[in-house]
């Protein structure tokens, strides 16, 4: 089944399949990283709705790949969450190891009241 998989997609997959089993019904935080940006979602899984996101897309000045940027968008996201009324979420760190921005993203978006 999982015969040519990258290994960052069976790490995916081994997360996500945790976070599942102890997630019960709240929505998951998924951070997403590319070279340029971040990317971060508070979904719903059971009705598959995003409820809440922020990026370095929009609303950013200056460079967008640092750790500032991160903790700017865990900021964001966190604030966005609570205006849609959701306080705790599970992180979804996808493949990503749980360092850099990632890292920084999460510590902020935990600063800024989402409990995970």
């Amino acid at each position: 089944m999982t015969k040519g998989l990258s290994l960052f997609e069976k790490r995916r997959r081994r997360n996500r399949t945790a976070l599942r089993a102890r997630a019960g019904t709240r929505p998951r935080l998924s951070v997403h990283r590319s070279g340029k940006h971040i990317y971060a979602q508070v979904i719903d899984d059971a009705q598959g709705r995003t409820l809440a996101s922020a990026s370095t897309l929009a609303g950013h000045d200056g460079k967008t790949a640092t750790v500032a940027a991160a903790t700017e968008v865990g900021k964001r996201v966190a604030e966005a969450a609570k205006a849609a009324g959701v306080t705790q979420v599970v992180f979804d760190r996808g493949g990503f190891l749980f360092h850099g921005r990632v890292k920084a993203l999460a510590e902020a978006a935990r600063e800024a009241g989402l409990e995970f």
